[in-house]
């Protein structure tokens, strides 16, 4: 899904109703990856309840992929709204929707957000960490929350990386994938298993005047909390996070992932699923292809600390 075909979707889904996603014409894309997110001008909000800390009035949409032939898709769109609604209920900040559902346009799900207001500051790792031990402090939802399936997306990934990637790349990662689905099986947590945010990195957090919130919720599961953490792990080795910071966030945690013995387990998992991940984005973009192959060339080779660049 490019950036014109999210907008004409974006536009459908105002013709659905025309009074809530006024002025979709002018809507600024902030982001386009597994979603194409927009923010609409603020003249088209409304105000509401739910409109979360330190709401700034407008409205964010964020555009699925075509769920027709993955009706996953749908689920977690729908999942996403209802563990904001949750998290509103339970008192963490959060993002919050601005509708109580999804809308399906043309096969896409199409969920409504409250904008939050410019942000005061970047995010730090001890921002997170006081969020997670909040939402790792909660009980399960009355709805369902899935497994936290790192690997789930492979092969829908992979698939959509096409001719674009080399084949036995292609293979190298599914044999992975596999390897460490069975190995994640055979797991013992160290930590009650309960709700995580699935996608713990700062960039996840937001820094609003009324404090840290977390955004992004798709990927809230109920699983192994060490999810949560091997994240930052990860990060250290390799994207370049300064160690001072690692340690401030496993101060303010409490613990650090790295004395349990599934953290290698969680992280070769975690990499095999950035690679595939990247790899959905080779075919219109070089940058992607380059970094798919630095991402591949580095587990080849065994070499937990080559540099990977976020994208």
């Amino acid at each position: 899904m490019d950036e014109a075909r999210a907008r004409e979707l974006l536009a459908a889904a105002a013709g659905t109703d025309p009074g809530g996603l006024a002025g979709t014409e002018g809507a600024e894309l902030l982001a386009l990856g597994e979603n194409a997110v927009f923010a609409l001008p603020d003249a088209s909000s409304g105000s509401g309840p739910g409109s979360g800390p330190g709401a700034a009035g407008g409205l964010v949409v964020k555009v699925g992929r075509d769920a027709t032939h993955h009706p996953e898709l749908l689920e977690r769109a729908e999942r996403e709204v209802a563990v904001a609604i949750w998290l509103a209920e339970a008192g963490v900040p959060a993002v919050r929707a601005a509708e109580p559902a999804p809308r399906l346009v043309e096969g896409h799900p199409v969920t409504v957000w409250h904008r939050l207001p410019p942000a005061e500051r970047p995010a730090t790792p001890v921002d997170l960490a006081e969020l997670l031990l909040r939402v790792h402090a909660l009980p399960t939802p009355s709805f369902a929350l899935p497994r936290r399936e790192l690997l789930g997306g492979v092969e829908r990934w992979l698939r959509l990386a096409g001719e674009a990637i080399d084949p036995a790349d292609a293979a190298y990662l599914r044999a992975r994938r596999d390897g460490f689905a069975e190995a994640a099986a055979a797991l013992v947590p160290r930590l009650p298993v309960g709700p995580v945010h699935g996608d713990a990195l700062p960039r996840n957090v937001y820094i609003g005047p009324e404090g840290p919130v977390l955004v992004d919720l798709e990927t809230f599961s109920a699983d192994f909390r060490e999810h949560d953490l091997v994240v930052m792990a990860l990060s250290l080795d390799r994207y370049g996070l300064p160690v001072e910071q690692y340690d401030a966030f496993v101060t303010a945690y409490g613990w650090d992932v790295r004395e349990w013995e599934g953290c290698a387990v969680l992280r070769g998992a975690r990499e095999t699923a950035s690679c595939a991940w990247v790899a959905q984005h080779a075919p219109t973009n070089p940058k992607a292809l380059d970094e798919f192959r630095r991402r591949v060339a580095s587990l080849r080779d065994g070499d937990p600390e080559v540099r990977w660049h976020p994208f």
